[in-house]
């Protein structure tokens, strides 16, 4: 995998706020992949948070996006 290519967590959140989020980044070009690594939904059956991983590439085009969504939510 080349280092533009590799993936980086800009979010963790609610499955609803992560899926919110992940749309509003694709509305805007940027390509959102959800992962719960976390194994919480092993036990509980429902994750408490999920993660939401970009591009690195896309960092900087994806800040100002994601800030402003964590100040209305």
């Amino acid at each position: 995998m080349k280092e533009k290519d590799k993936l980086i967590k800009a979010y963790s959140g609610t499955e609803g706020l992560v899926h919110i989020l992940k749309d509003k980044l694709e509305q805007n070009g940027i390509l959102a992949t959800i992962r719960n690594d976390s194994g919480d939904s092993f036990f509980s059956g429902t994750p408490i948070a999920l993660d939401l991983y970009i591009r690195q590439l896309d960092i900087k085009k994806a800040e100002p996006i994601i800030q402003e969504f964590v100040k209305k939510n």
